[in-house]
């Protein structure tokens, strides 16, 4: 990585206080549902963004979710962790991501998608992952913030969009031009707010789920499919669905709820 984008890493604030509180609770092997639940009514906002996102149509719920106990109910301590972290990060930057021919609602669906990608498909027989699973897909993405802001700073916006043509590979693009790539970024930062291990070390190597310590390559070979088949555009297509299926059967993955989840994400 090179010392232009560590000093950003570096210089990020810390993490809000509401977002401890809540990295407390869930990494607490004491700790309730109704613990999470108290720590999430406390911020209004925080809970009014988490029900937006619980009630999403990628979930498939066919009445309206309108309360905390609700949602963490529904999605378990891990998922509603993940809702909610995402959006504290995301208000913990100054989004721009124009250097990737995206705007912000783009950038947010990408993580809306893959996130709901990913949920479908790991729910019942995954269901032990999504602790990590379910930050990992709403944060994994957040290191394009750096890397554009990099970019822009370095004036390469139109040889970084040339990059993006040319090689057909967002992270191939991001080294070439920075010399570094988005999960590298993104796995940095989450480091340095002391995230736990498993969600650093899956967002690592979600490219290369091989290089992960053997108990986390699971869940980093699962990202890595989800972030094939939704790309940086948001748009599933027939290739996309395709590569991630190659994908699915190099690491021995389920299928069969892979096709059923992807049928309702299209």
């Amino acid at each position: 990585m090179t010392e232009e984008i560590l000093a950003k890493i570096k210089q990020l604030p810390p993490l809000p206080e509401s977002a401890m509180q809540i990295e407390a609770v869930y990494q607490d092997p004491n700790s309730s549902f109704n613990d999470m639940v108290k720590i999430l009514e406390k911020d209004p906002l925080l809970t009014a963004d988490i029900l937006k996102a619980a009630n999403s149509p990628l979930y498939g719920f066919s009445r309206e979710i309108n309360a905390i106990s609700q949602a963490v109910g529904l999605f378990g301590m891990g998922t509603v962790r993940g809702f909610a972290l995402a959006s504290i990060v995301k208000k913990s930057f100054s989004l721009d991501l124009s250097a990737y021919g995206i705007n912000n609602e783009m950038f947010s669906n990408l993580s809306k998608k893959q996130h709901g990608l990913m949920t479908a498909w790991c729910i019942r027989k995954e269901n032990k992952l999504l602790g990590i699973l379910s930050p990992a897909a709403f944060l994994v993405e957040i290191g394009k913030v750096i890397i554009a802001q990099q970019v822009m700073a370095e004036g390469k916006q139109t040889e970084f969009r040339d990059a993006l043509k040319n090689l057909q590979n967002v992270e191939a693009a991001e080294r070439e031009i920075v010399g570094t790539d988005t999960p590298d970024v993104s796995s940095t930062i989450f480091a340095q707010w002391k995230f736990e291990k498993g969600l650093v070390e899956v967002i690592k190597h979600c490219q290369n789920p091989e290089n992960a310590e053997p108990e986390y390559q699971r869940a980093a070979s699962i990202l890595h499919v989800v972030r094939v088949c939704v790309p940086i555009n948001g748009v599933i297509t027939d290739e996309s669905a395709e590569a991630a299926k190659e994908l699915i059967k190099k690491y021995d993955l389920d299928m069969e709820s892979f096709e059923k989840a992807l049928e309702n994400a299209k």
